[in-house]
Protein backbone atom coordinates (compact mmCIF):
# COMPACT_ATOMS: atom_id res chain seq x y z
CA UNK A 1 0.00 0.00 0.00
CA UNK A 2 2.82 2.13 1.03
CA UNK A 3 5.48 0.93 -0.51
CA UNK A 4 5.81 3.84 -3.61
CA UNK A 5 5.58 6.43 -1.31
CA UNK A 6 8.33 8.21 0.72
CA UNK A 7 8.06 7.86 4.36
CA UNK A 8 8.99 11.13 6.78
CA UNK A 9 10.37 10.83 9.86
CA UNK A 10 9.14 13.41 12.50
CA UNK A 11 11.35 14.12 15.72
CA UNK A 12 9.49 15.93 18.29
CA UNK A 13 11.03 19.61 19.56
CA UNK A 14 10.17 21.40 22.90
CA UNK A 15 11.99 24.61 21.86
CA UNK A 16 12.02 24.63 17.83
CA UNK A 17 14.60 27.47 18.36
CA UNK A 18 17.16 25.50 20.80
CA UNK A 19 16.40 21.99 18.36
CA UNK A 20 17.17 24.63 15.20
CA UNK A 21 20.71 25.61 16.72
CA UNK A 22 21.48 22.26 17.92
CA UNK A 23 20.62 20.51 14.24
CA UNK A 24 22.99 23.42 12.89
CA UNK A 25 25.68 23.77 15.07
CA UNK A 26 26.48 19.73 16.31
CA UNK A 27 25.01 18.08 12.83
CA UNK A 28 25.55 20.73 10.65
CA UNK A 29 22.02 20.66 9.16
CA UNK A 30 20.23 23.68 8.42
CA UNK A 31 15.99 23.22 7.69
CA UNK A 32 15.46 23.46 3.84
CA UNK A 33 11.74 25.24 5.03
CA UNK A 34 9.47 25.70 7.43
CA UNK A 35 5.76 24.51 7.52
CA UNK A 36 3.32 26.98 8.76
CA UNK A 37 3.44 25.29 12.04
CA UNK A 38 6.77 26.01 12.59
CA UNK A 39 7.87 22.34 11.94
CA UNK A 40 11.38 22.29 10.42
CA UNK A 41 12.23 20.29 7.52
CA UNK A 42 15.33 18.94 6.56
CA UNK A 43 16.80 17.54 3.37
CA UNK A 44 19.69 15.35 3.69
CA UNK A 45 20.74 13.37 0.54
CA UNK A 46 17.67 12.16 -0.48
CA UNK A 47 16.38 11.76 2.78
CA UNK A 48 13.92 14.18 4.45
CA UNK A 49 12.42 14.69 7.97
CA UNK A 50 10.52 17.08 10.02
CA UNK A 51 11.49 18.27 13.88
CA UNK A 52 7.76 19.98 14.97
CA UNK A 53 6.78 21.43 17.60
CA UNK A 54 5.83 18.93 21.23
CA UNK A 55 4.85 19.11 24.82
CA UNK A 56 6.17 15.31 24.78
CA UNK A 57 9.66 15.44 22.70
CA UNK A 58 12.10 13.13 24.84
CA UNK A 59 9.85 11.36 26.20
CA UNK A 60 10.61 8.31 24.31
CA UNK A 61 13.19 5.50 25.41
CA UNK A 62 14.06 4.08 22.07
CA UNK A 63 15.92 5.32 18.97
CA UNK A 64 14.02 8.12 16.98
CA UNK A 65 16.26 8.64 13.79
CA UNK A 66 19.46 7.28 12.69
CA UNK A 67 22.40 9.00 10.61
CA UNK A 68 24.56 6.30 8.56
CA UNK A 69 27.96 6.58 7.90
CA UNK A 70 31.24 5.60 6.60
CA UNK A 71 33.48 6.60 9.15
CA UNK A 72 31.74 6.27 12.90
CA UNK A 73 35.40 6.67 14.63
CA UNK A 74 35.87 10.13 12.64
CA UNK A 75 31.60 11.19 13.19
CA UNK A 76 32.37 10.41 16.58
CA UNK A 77 35.64 12.73 17.44
CA UNK A 78 33.98 15.66 15.67
CA UNK A 79 30.86 15.24 17.35
CA UNK A 80 32.43 15.13 21.16
CA UNK A 81 34.62 18.38 19.66
CA UNK A 82 31.08 19.67 19.75
CA UNK A 83 30.40 18.76 23.14
CA UNK A 84 28.05 16.01 22.30
CA UNK A 85 27.75 13.27 24.50
CA UNK A 86 27.41 9.48 23.26
CA UNK A 87 25.16 7.11 25.72
CA UNK A 88 26.23 4.08 27.43
CA UNK A 89 24.15 1.12 27.49
CA UNK A 90 24.41 -1.83 29.00
CA UNK A 91 21.81 -4.00 28.69
CA UNK A 92 22.26 -7.78 27.95
CA UNK A 93 23.68 -7.98 24.74
CA UNK A 94 24.15 -4.41 23.95
CA UNK A 95 27.09 -2.94 25.75
CA UNK A 96 28.64 -0.11 24.60
CA UNK A 97 32.45 0.46 24.78
CA UNK A 98 33.47 4.31 24.59
CA UNK A 99 30.16 4.94 23.65
CA UNK A 100 30.46 2.20 20.77
CA UNK A 101 28.26 -0.87 20.42
CA UNK A 102 30.01 -3.58 17.64
CA UNK A 103 28.47 -6.64 16.09
CA UNK A 104 29.79 -8.29 12.72
CA UNK A 105 27.32 -6.11 10.77
CA UNK A 106 28.92 -2.89 12.15
CA UNK A 107 29.43 -0.29 14.87
CA UNK A 108 26.72 2.32 16.08
CA UNK A 109 26.96 5.39 19.02
CA UNK A 110 23.56 7.04 20.77
CA UNK A 111 23.39 10.56 21.40
CA UNK A 112 20.51 12.61 22.57
CA UNK A 113 19.37 16.04 20.51
CA UNK A 114 18.84 19.20 22.51
CA UNK A 115 15.49 18.09 23.15
CA UNK A 116 16.02 14.54 24.56
CA UNK A 117 15.41 12.78 21.97
CA UNK A 118 17.73 9.76 20.94
CA UNK A 119 19.48 9.75 17.90
CA UNK A 120 22.40 7.43 16.28
CA UNK A 121 25.05 7.43 14.04
CA UNK A 122 25.62 4.13 12.24
CA UNK A 123 28.81 2.44 10.61
CA UNK A 124 27.35 -1.13 8.52
CA UNK A 125 30.03 -3.14 7.26
CA UNK A 126 28.14 -5.07 4.47
CA UNK A 127 26.25 -2.12 3.09
CA UNK A 128 23.47 -3.17 0.48
CA UNK A 129 22.12 -0.05 -1.90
Amino acid sequence: MFCGTRVLPALPAANLQRAQKFYADKLGLNPAETDADGTLIYRCNGTTFGVYPSQFAGTAKNTAAMFETENIDRDMRELRGKGVVFEEYDMGELKTHNGVYTTEDGKAAWFKDSEGNILSIVERTNRTH
